[in-house]
């Protein structure tokens, strides 16, 4: 295998699914395009080794990681591929029963992988784990917001999920790692870094001496060289006043943590959140997001919300819908409940009839659009800060940026401003579009 991979030159990584697979797919590529490795980047139009990292978290994403496998390999007939990620570790048959595929890389081995095709490495099933391994890569094309993988499984086993089976339990990168890795983060341009896990909460128990999250993002903040940090999800049972005051901070450290958190809520029923294995209550839930807004007036609070899970009746769905409306809440990701073999909600009843999942999926998203809108719209007016895209908006063709409050906006000016902080005022909304222009 190492004899022909010296002649394949070109290489392509290809990601489903989650930040944290995001983040590790920039790893690989940026470990394999070093220029004394011999690879460089390929395409959807010619590649010699091309990395699929699939995703699991649901039956649909796990048919559309072998989607992406069958479409890899008709793109690239002759091309090596290696299939990594969350449905290669909980469904290895089934991948491996797709002809065209050279090789399965189990989600502890997923960093090895450019030293796996070097052959600098022994074989993985001794190798141990490598969770953070390589991280944080930058890799060709990056985007303007890295993210760095502190944290990587899951303790938690909620009733649905097949996480902790495809990631393992928790493991946290270690303090003076998640330091350094910021550090060449800032020497390679950074000026966001988005920090991501499975369960990011839960930072710092398995350390020694342990630690936790609240005391990193001090560390973090206290850095001079990463002007803004954001977190890409925290559980609400782990949103803690001691998180949200530093998002609140004035003085030196006012921004520098982004007044932006994505909290699953999963459902609005407690008697469903019980079947979850979910550890809080909707009660707990609407003081949570009540304790940032009343800190922080103009945060953005995304949320998750699994939709028809079994047993969850008419009266069930209403709480979760009112719960939410009644809530100031930026955004909504729902996601309709897929049974996952393994898991303990697998087996249970009563089933929820899928055209009725749809219904109260589709219903749930004309909410989150009504949210969205309504909390774009508050910031008709305002003057504010955006961390411009290191690429145009793709249906108006102008700069997009993003505020510390996660609101896109669009303004006219040239490539150079790319991945530099801009005031600008917030002049419109257009076909949902917020467009400013610069305030000097």
């Amino acid at each position: 295998m190492t004899q022909d991979l010296q002649t394949r030159q070109r290489v392509l990584v290809k990601t489903l699914g989650c930040k944290v697979n995001q983040c590790e797919s920039e790893a690989i590529l940026s470990a394999l395009t070093v220029p004394e490795s011999g690879f460089i980047p390929g395409d959807a139009h010619r590649s010699d080794v091309v990395i699929v990292n699939t995703c699991a978290v649901t039956a649909r994403a796990a048919m559309q990681s072998r989607q992406t496998i069958r479409q890899v390999i008709r793109s690239h007939p002759d091309a090596f591929v290696v299939v990594t990620g969350c449905h290669a570790q909980t469904s290895p048959e089934t991948v491996s029963a797709i002809d065209g595929v050279a090789r399965i890389v189990k989600n502890s081995d997923k960093l090895r992988i450019p030293h796996m095709l070097l052959d600098q490495t022994p074989a993985p099933d001794t190798a141990g784990d490598a969770s953070f391994m390589g991280i944080p890569g930058i890799g060709p094309g990056s985007r303007t917001r890295p993210t760095l993988k502190i944290q990587d499984g899951c303790d938690a086993f909620c009733t649905y999920c097949i996480v902790p089976y495809a990631r393992g339990r928790s493991r946290s990168m270690p303090v003076d790692q998640v330091m350094a890795g910021l550090s060449r983060l800032a020497q390679a341009g950074a000026k966001e870094v988005v920090l991501t896990g499975i369960h990011v909460g839960c930072y710092g128990q398995d350390l020694s001496p342990p630690t936790d999250l609240g005391t990193l993002l001090c560390r973090v903040l206290e850095k001079k060289d990463i002007p803004q940090v954001r977190l890409s999800s925290i559980e609400p049972a782990e949103l803690s006043d001691a998180v949200i005051d530093l998002a609140a901070a004035p003085g030196p450290f006012s921004g520098k943590l982004c007044p932006h958190f994505h909290i699953p809520l999963q459902s609005g029923d407690n008697d469903i959140l019980a079947r979850m294995h979910r550890p809080y209550s909707r009660e707990f839930f609407k003081e949570r997001v009540h304790a940032v807004v009343a800190r922080i007036p103009d945060a953005a609070i995304g949320v998750d919300v699994l939709v028809g899970f079994p047993g969850e009746t008419d009266a069930a769905f209403d709480h979760t819908y009112t719960l939410i409306e009644a809530l100031p809440v930026a955004y909504l990701h729902v996601f309709p409940f897929s049974p996952r073999k393994g898991t303990p909600a697998f087996s249970f009843k009563p089933k929820v009839p899928e055209p009725v999942i749809k219904a109260r999926c589709e219903h749930l998203r004309q909410l989150g659009e009504r949210k969205r809108h309504e909390f774009y719209g508050r910031q008709m007016g305002k003057t504010v800060t955006i961390l411009v895209e290191a690429a145009r908006d793709k249906k108006t063709g102008l700069l997009k940026g993003f505020t510390g409050n996660y609101v896109p906006v669009c303004m006219d000016g040239p490539d150079l401003l790319f991945n530099t902080f801009q005031n600008i005022y917030i002049a419109k909304m257009a076909d949902g579009i917020l467009i400013g222009h610069q305030r000097f």
